[in-house]
């Protein structure tokens, strides 16, 4: 049996795109059972005391000014993610054939040139998405926070909080999943070795070692004091 260079994207980019889903999915597991092991969970922490604190001041426009700044990022990230998503979209439209090269190795087959522009214009849109939802979360937030002598739930703010947070972080992590089915354009080798070194570089980021302050404890204590 002759081995063609096609037969690498059938084993490399599942294997690359295996790896990052399976990381997430243990990223997902930490998150939700082991929180103090991740950094999201140790920036949660810190977000539910900013929040519970902001919501003691009579003055809140610094709070605002945070939450603006949130909303600005998400909203230009969002703006980028659509505009790249017109591109490909374009892109796709013209049938290029700019990758179809035979310096490629890999398979540059128009059928699996679709499925690259389409796969690459997926995580475009679901990064657009999440980044808009994010924003929507933090817009919110910002209505609850201007509210003069308002009795919500601090908790039901810090939810929203976080809510903005975690689909800032979906949204990111849908432009890592990005990167790596544009590398896919320059063959599967690539891919697969930008899938591994992304899994070892946020295995790194996304872990956690430092203890979680216990801000709400201390405050009580200072109270006590």
């Amino acid at each position: 049996m002759i081995f063609r260079k096609e037969y690498l994207d059938l084993v490399l980019v599942p294997t690359g795109l295996l790896l990052m889903f399976g990381y997430h999915l243990f990223l997902l597991y930490r998150y939700l059972h082991l929180p103090h092991t991740t950094i999201f969970g140790f920036e949660n922490n810190d977000k539910k005391y900013w929040v519970d604190k902001v919501m003691k001041m009579e003055r809140k426009d610094n709070a605002l000014s945070v939450l603006n700044s949130n909303i600005s990022a998400a909203t230009y990230l969002a703006s980028i993610s659509l505009t790249l998503s017109s591109l490909i979209g374009a892109w796709i439209a013209n049938n290029s054939n700019i990758f179809e090269s035979e310096l490629i190795y890999g398979d540059t087959r128009p059928s699996t040139m679709s499925i690259k522009y389409i796969s690459l214009l997926i995580c475009f849109i679901l990064a657009f998405s999440c980044f808009v939802q994010s924003a929507r979360s933090f817009i919110h937030a910002n209505y609850l926070l201007s509210i003069p002598n308002s009795n919500i739930p601090t908790k039901y703010v810090e939810l929203i909080v976080i809510r903005g947070g975690d689909f800032w972080a979906l949204a990111l992590r849908a432009l890592y999943f990005a990167i790596n089915l544009l590398l896919w354009f320059f063959g599967p080798i690539p891919m697969f070795a930008s899938s591994v070194a992304m899994v070892l570089l946020l295995h790194y980021l996304d872990s956690n070692t430092t203890p979680m302050s216990q801000h709400r404890q201390e405050g009580k204590q200072s109270v006590g004091l």
